[in-house]
């Protein structure tokens, strides 16, 4: 590479962004993955099903007028994983399974030989990540076939290809030690090499620039970031025959690890400017260098005020190099457009929060749009600026935004509305009431939704089916349920929420406040997707949403069954939030929700109570600073939505697919009379420090992991419980499984749980 900065400046983008989803405008991919899975198509099939969404990709970018495509952003599961199997460190187990893509998907899923990676949350969002295993003896090595032949397909198809790879710095923070290696971050020399070699395969394709992901600098994840960024990037960007290196960060402010990027010969940083600040820009001493500014928000739906981001890139552009416009992170988080979202445009508020909103294709637009505007004048650009603030002045005027008698409940808020009394003292009246045995069998909440639940759902959604002919279909599959669960042996039952589409969407369809969207889907991990409703007013609940199924369900049997609900953090981190006020206001008007339907469930005679929240992790700042703020009042939300019952009816809750070790004090703090934590890829580690935080309530380790078709024998879960009971006492320890299971088959789910209940028979006796 040449060191002339008049080259460099002569290759400078001017429009792009870190990366886009990779499902498929109408989950192409899903269906794919499955099928391959099912068996229902080979590995060629499942590959030009991927060529085709990687086009697709490409061209909503280049027809929006982007002059970098990013490439390398796809994936047929997960990202962190295509890079642990780029750098040679799949974890040993799948060592023996010879294809390779069965062998990507054994670590992704595990088979019934093979168990699979842990899975917890990228960073503060709803998307999950498969955690790499460094051990004392991984070895890496270096394969970038799948990254050479992608840029290559990219080039033919005349793409600006920007090939994409995750740090890395940020691969061996996310990684975990296992067999006693020492932490994964003390390997990073071992990786260097490997990463100067990428980057000589990468420049002899000819693509002019590099991506390397580094959100991991953002954070408070390990000591010494700033030196340790300033020493990789200075061997990696010494490399010779290298194309042009844009470091990328998101997700937060980079602080002083800008400084130090500064101090090095990459050619350019990007900066999340939504989540961070324009001053940190400022002072980074970034002159010499591209700067790649996110000022469009790559993870909500908001419409960008575009004059405040042009102001922002006018100041931004006196203190460095070269300037792009970009979405502040990958728009692997947002849906991927507007146009299927045709529920909008029936009432005239519809069309009314049409305006205020921008999903990718929206935002690729934007981002265009601000490019040409720095370059050429808001005049050139007129029409997108006029549209933008008719957009916001509309927003901020519409009456579902301030509902008074929202605002006076909240206001009337006071401590004794989130304080129970003491656990010891509910514990003793929730045994009198419920009788149960130690070691008590549950499941989480939801059970398969079939094919069949889903036929039934979408034809009352276009009505052929009416309200009644569905209702009767829903309560067979709950009778059905019901009945399953009492033939296996399960001590607390649960309707199995057929006659719901998602545990946020759900609610959000219920409660005043929320649009739910059509096609607005985003990947949550693997094949799995999920629909965000967007929250974008004040919140109520005009009427209850559950009791009646609860009910009908606690009808079928003298076994009690568990009202289910979710907690106002989880809808909140899993729906795309109003951003003209405090979190805290917004969790606390779905807290108050949500506390209706708990005092109703109780007074419709339901006992025990679930109210989950498995995002109470997700939520977590960044930055430990920022962190206490944040779990005050996210635990006092929780409590707010279950304080309002009496002693004798049991709260529960549930977490899962998160490092909890940040939040267990929280945790704690939640007050649950029973939470159930998943527990099983992590082999019980999480009980341990619940202990060390002074947990003295009831818990539930889940003893298998859901998210894999491997069926656990019992001695496999009872192994599961000894280990639990060596940390928690029997009379405090619930068996559940580690999450709903809603994604398993039905087979599946009966010969686990048979196992399950088996296992929890013997170690009791």
């Amino acid at each position: 590479m040449s060191d002339d900065r008049a080259t460099t400046h002569a290759s400078q983008f001017t429009a792009t962004v870190p990366g886009i989803a990779r499902i498929g405008a109408d989950r192409e991919l899903k269906r794919a993955v499955e099928s391959y899975w099912a068996g229902r198509i080979d590995a060629a099939e499942l590959g030009r099903v991927g060529a085709e969404i990687r086009r697709d990709g490409w061209n909503r970018l280049r027809r929006a007028g982007h002059d970098s495509i990013p490439v390398g952003t796809f994936s047929y599961y997960d990202q962190v994983l295509d890079t642990a199997e780029m750098l040679g460190a799949l974890p040993p187990r799948v060592a023996g399974i010879d294809d390779r893509l069965d062998r990507y998907f054994a670590a992704a899923r595990g088979t019934d030989d093979v168990t699979p990676l842990e899975m917890t949350k990228w960073f503060d969002t709803n998307y999950h990540y498969l955690v790499p295993e460094i051990g004392p003896d991984t070895r890496f090595s270096l394969d970038a076939s799948r990254l050479v032949d992608e840029i290559a397909e990219a080039r033919a198809l005349g793409v600006a290809a920007r090939p994409v790879v995750i740090g890395p710095i940020t691969f061996l923070a996310l990684a975990k030690a296992v067999d006693g290696a020492d932490a994964p971050l003390t390997r990073v020399d071992d990786l260097i090499g490997l990463y100067s070699e990428l980057l000589r395969l990468i420049g002899d394709t000819g693509v002019p620039w590099v991506q390397i992901d580094e959100p991991t600098l953002v954070t408070d994840q390990a000591d010494g970031l700033a030196e340790l960024a300033e020493r990789v990037y200075r061997e990696l960007s010494a490399v010779t025959g290298r194309p042009r290196i844009l470091v990328q960060t998101y997700f937060g402010d980079a602080g002083d690890r800008l400084t130090a990027l500064a101090r090095t010969d990459v050619d350019g940083v990007g900066v999340d400017l939504v989540s961070g600040t324009a001053e940190s820009v400022a002072g980074a001493g970034l002159g010499d260098k591209l700067v790649v500014a996110g000022v469009v928000d790559g993870r909500n739906v908001w419409r960008t005020d575009l004059d405040q981001a042009l102001t922002t890139l006018e100041a931004v552009r006196r203190d460095v190099g070269a300037l792009a416009v970009s979405t502040s992170c990958s728009t692997l988080h947002v849906p991927y457009s507007l146009s299927p979202e045709t529920d909008l445009d029936g009432t005239d508020a519809g069309r009314t929060l049409r305006g205020w909103l921008a999903f990718a294709d929206e935002k690729f637009a934007e981002v265009a749009a601000l490019a040409g505007a720095l370059a050429d004048g808001r005049q050139a650009h007129a029409a997108e600026f006029d549209a933008a603030r008719r957009a916001l002045a509309s927003r901020a005027t519409d009456p579902r935004l301030t509902v008074g008698a929202v605002r006076d409940r909240l206001a009337a808020l006071t401590a004794d509305d989130w304080t129970r009394t003491p656990a010891a003292g509910r514990r003793k009246a929730q045994d009198d009431a419920l009788g149960l045995p130690a070691l008590t069998t549950t499941t989480i909440g939801s059970y398969p939704q079939t094919v069949e639940i889903r036929k039934a759902r979408m034809a009352a959604r276009t009505g052929a089916l009416d309200e009644a002919a569905y209702r009767a279909r829903m309560q067979q599959e709950i009778a059905e349920v019901i009945a399953l669960q009492e033939r296996i042996g399960l001590d607390v039952l649960v309707h199995g929420e057929p006659e719901r589409n998602d545990m946020v969407q759900y609610f959000a369809e219920q409660l005043d406040g929320f649009f739910a969207t059509r096609n607005g889907w985003v990947q949550s991990y693997g094949s799995r997707c999920v629909r965000p409703p967007i929250l974008f007013g004040d919140v109520a609940r005009p009427e209850p949403m559950t009791v009646d199924w609860i009910t009908y369900a606690q009808s079928l049997t003298d076994r009690p069954v568990k009202g289910m609900l979710t907690g106002p953090v989880t809808i909140l981190a899993w729906s795309f939030v109003r951003d003209d006020q405090p979190l805290i206001d917004t969790a606390r008007q779905v807290a108050l929700a949500i506390r209706d339907e708990t005092v109703d469930l109780e007074r419709a005679g339901v006992s025990i109570i679930q109210v989950d929240e498995p995002a109470l992790r997700e939520l977590l700042p960044l930055r430990a600073a920022d962190r206490a703020e944040y779990l005050d009042w996210a635990v006092t939300a929780f409590r707010i939505a279950t304080a309002g019952v009496a002693d004798a009816t049991q709260i529960h809750t549930h977490l899962c697919y998160s490092e909890f070790g940040e939040v267990i004090g929280a945790i704690a703090d939640l007050d649950a009379d029973v939470t159930s934590i998943e527990a099983a890829r992590s082999h019980m580690e999480v009980l341990a420090d619940l202990d060390s935080a002074g947990f003295a309530n009831q818990v539930g380790p889940g003893v298998y992991d859901i998210h894999s078709p491997r069926v656990p024998s019992t001695e496999e879960i009872t192994e599961s419980l000894r280990e639990a009971l060596a940390a928690v006492t029997a009379d405090r320890l619930w068996v559940n499984p580690d999450c709903g299971l809603k994604t398993r088959r039905t087979d599946e789910v009966e010969a686990a749980l048979r196992n399950m209940v088996a296992a929890a028979h013997a170690v009791r006796t």
